[in-house]
């Protein structure tokens, strides 16, 4: 057990992240705090400006109350208080829970940020994860307004802490809340987004492999970013295959949904063009039910059964069985899925990233001078890595039809004191 703590140690210690062997302070002590807890409790949609003070980056989370209410409970604040220790942060609520992880809301006494904590559980026998040691590795040396940000690591016997700048809901939960498809304009803005942080990390060399929605944070101005690089790789590091267990099955792409294990950047892309459609249409594009077979199945449906000559190199493939399937025909998407032939520019992006051949779809930074972002203003190519499309003026999101609807019912005017969308 010792060595295995010696190796993760070293490990980390190799990241330059400083992880804390010392006894572990809970996270959730919020009994010693000198105010009430509701005051810490502003409507579900605001968020609290975000400044890092370690590294110059334009933050994301702009502040609706101005900071007056919340300044004033912060006598916990604690100047000197270092990096990478529990007490350091506080828990306010558990936001959600993974197959590894837990994540939590909390706040930051050294900077009175908010953040989010991606407490994993290190069982006895095993030690620190592999994924979270990738994770943190990957993390490290992603700079990007359309990645998330890792703040700090907090290591201890029982868990491993990663804090994240905190960005209150992801594209899942915008789209639940805006059911029957997204304003085209805002589709504009989240792809736009999406396609600049893959074209980042591809240009490092890295494969995310596991994109959906769930795992596209969304700001309080509406930024996208990628997030949970749990199952990302390096393409960089030498290896003659990769797991063919990547990706949640709706977003999975067809070769290695055959059992290719060869793939590149084009995993993400099709991840990226379904995710696409769903923002457009309202439901995903391909929602398989049980199994493998059924998921190739709804993808035939619509671009056919593919054949040596529309893809050379299938019928090589582990999974390639031709009989298993009804025949099927390739389908116009602007048929498939009616609300891409109304959005000029749409169903050809579209058609370009679902491509079953993976050599045939296109770049994400090809992709991002697509006809389709003919009107988003030019000044977005020339943003530094760093800045966030939201600074370039002009750049907003459009109400989403359903808060125009409830606005009006209600009579609502929103002020400096109510949500962006």
């Amino acid at each position: 057990m010792q060595n295995v703590r010696q190796v993760a140690s070293e490990a980390f210690c190799r990241l330059g992240l400083k992880p804390k062997h010392t006894g572990y302070e809970e996270l959730t002590d919020l009994d010693a705090a000198p105010w009430p807890m509701n005051s810490l409790q502003p409507q579900w949609y605001h968020t609290l400006q975000v400044r890092r003070i370690r590294a110059q980056r334009t933050r994301s989370n702009s502040d609706p109350l101005q900071g007056k209410e919340f300044t004033q409970g912060l006598q916990w604040q604690k100047k000197g208080l270092p990096f990478g220790t529990a007490s350091s942060y506080l828990n306010l609520e558990k936001l959600g829970e993974g197959s590894y992880a837990t994540i939590y809301k909390g706040i930051s006494r050294i900077n009175r940020q908010l953040v989010a904590l991606k407490v994993i559980s290190m069982k006895t026998e095993e030690g620190v994860p592999f994924t979270a040691i990738r994770e943190a590795s990957l993390l490290k040396g992603l700079k990007h307004a359309n990645i998330v940000l890792l703040h700090d690591i907090i290591q201890t016997r029982e868990t491993l802490t990663f804090v994240f700048e905190y960005v209150h809901t992801d594209l899942s939960q915008y789209m639940s809340q805006h059911p029957g498809g997204l304003h085209p304009h805002n589709v504009k803005l989240f792809m736009f987004q999406l396609l600049r942080g893959l074209a980042y990390i591809h240009r490092q060399h890295i494969l995310h492999r596991d994109l959906k929605p769930q795992n596209l944070l969304i700001s309080y101005l509406g930024e996208l970013k990628l997030a949970d690089f749990g199952l990302a790789r390096a393409k960089s590091i030498p290896s003659q295959t990769y797991s063919a267990e990547v990706v949640t099955l709706w977003y999975r792409p067809p070769d290695v949904l055959l059992g290719a294990t060869d793939y590149s950047c084009d995993l993400d892309i099709w991840g990226a063009g379904c995710i696409f459609i769903e923002m457009l249409q309202g439901r995903p594009a391909f929602a398989g039910v049980s199994d493998i077979v059924e998921q190739l199945q709804k993808i035939w449906a619509v671009l056919g059964i593919p054949t040596e000559d529309t893809w050379p190199g299938v019928s090589e493939l582990p999974n390639y069985k031709p009989d298993w399937f009804k025949p099927c025909e390739p389908q116009q998407f602007g048929i498939t899925w009616d609300r891409l032939g109304r959005v000029p520019g749409a169903e050809d992006l579209a058609t370009r990233m679902l491509k079953c051949c993976p050599r045939d779809r296109i770049s994400a930074g090809n992709a991002l001078h697509h006809d389709f972002f003919s009107t988003l203003p030019p000044q977005l190519y020339q943003l530094p890595d760093a800045r966030s499309v939201f600074t370039v003026p002009g750049v907003t999101l459009e109400p989403e039809i359903c808060d125009l609807f409830i606005s009006g019912q209600r009579g609502l005017h929103l002020g400096r004191h109510g949500k962006r969308w």
